[in-house]
């Protein structure tokens, strides 16, 4: 009898636990990540090396289960997001990710280019390439280009930069059909694909891909940013903010810890982000004097 109270009671706590810890609930639980010092990650050749230091912040977030879920209404700071807030309709994990990284390095290259321009020193940035970030389900390129593709060419017309290929295809109609020449895995691909509207935007066709374009950015002096594997646009501010501070003489930051979250165009414009509280806290766990957060 004894024995098979015991297995009732493992299976039970196993079935128990299967359901707390496995079972994936429809949110992202959000909550302070890190502050990083960036001179580490950023090297201006000959650069100035300040006393003060500027960080980015980072939010960590994973999909929610039953314990994350019930540990986000008490704790301090965690806030849960239904995964249709976080991710595209129809996003994969390897396409978020996808996503998530060519948003950082579109956010360095904007990051080096207005430095660069703001401390009057030499930079150039040419278009060389158009990337898929991702593929909308039931769209004509669902099943035949994927993340991280690079788009060469449309009907035979050589691809440098997304806006060429928006421009094409707002000429075109719904049943018009356009060959795609692309690259994956460093080889060349084809394939013809019939334009449609999109689902909630039913006066817009298109492909069914968002787009980002590859910029081949030259400075001088040269600069290396190593973002490490941080993803999201969101530490683009405060990379340029280092850069800059690198290659002028003063120190902006007045021998300051500063802490901050921003986007930055290759233009100069910033831009809001969400997860303000968390990296806040993560700021203030890292002892930063100053918080820099764009409204």
């Amino acid at each position: 009898m004894k024995k098979r109270t015991y297995i009732a009671a493992f299976f039970f706590g196993a079935v128990l636990a299967f359901l707390l810890f496995f079972v994936k609930l429809p949110y992202y639980v959000m909550m302070p990540g890190s502050a990083q010092y960036l001179k580490p990650l950023v090297h201006v050749e000959n650069g100035d090396r300040d006393e003060g230091t500027f960080m980015l912040t980072t939010v960590r977030m994973g999909r929610a289960n039953v314990v994350a879920y019930l540990l986000a209404h008490i704790r301090p700071f965690y806030e849960l997001h239904p995964v249709e807030e976080i991710k595209q309709e129809g996003e994969s994990d390897k396409e978020y990710t996808m996503r998530q990284l060519e948003l950082m390095e579109q956010s360095k290259e904007a990051a080096i280019v207005v430095a660069y321009q703001h401390a009057g020193k030499p930079v150039t940035n040419e278009a060389k390439g158009v990337y898929v970030m991702s593929v909308l389900p039931n769209m004509p390129a669902a099943g035949r280009l994927e993340a991280g593709d690079r788009i060469a060419a449309i009907d035979g017309q050589p691809i440098n930069t997304s806006e060429q290929i928006v421009s094409y295809v707002r000429e075109k109609q719904a049943g018009d059909r356009v060959r795609v020449t692309f690259i994956r895995d460093r080889k060349q691909h084809e394939a013809e694909l019939v334009l449609k509207p999109f689902p909630h935007h039913p006066n817009q066709i298109g492909l069914g891909v968002t787009l980002r374009t590859d910029y081949d950015v030259r400075t001088d002096p040269p600069v290396e940013v190593d973002s490490e594997q941080i993803g999201g646009p969101s530490a683009g501010l405060m990379f340029s903010l280092e850069i800059y501070n690198q290659l002028v003489d003063e120190d902006i930051t007045k021998g300051r810890k500063i802490a901050g979250t921003g986007t930055i165009d290759i233009h100069g414009e910033v831009g809001p982000i969400g997860g303000i509280a968390q990296k806040v806290v993560a700021a203030d766990r890292e002892g930063a004097d100053v918080f820099f957060a764009p409204n």
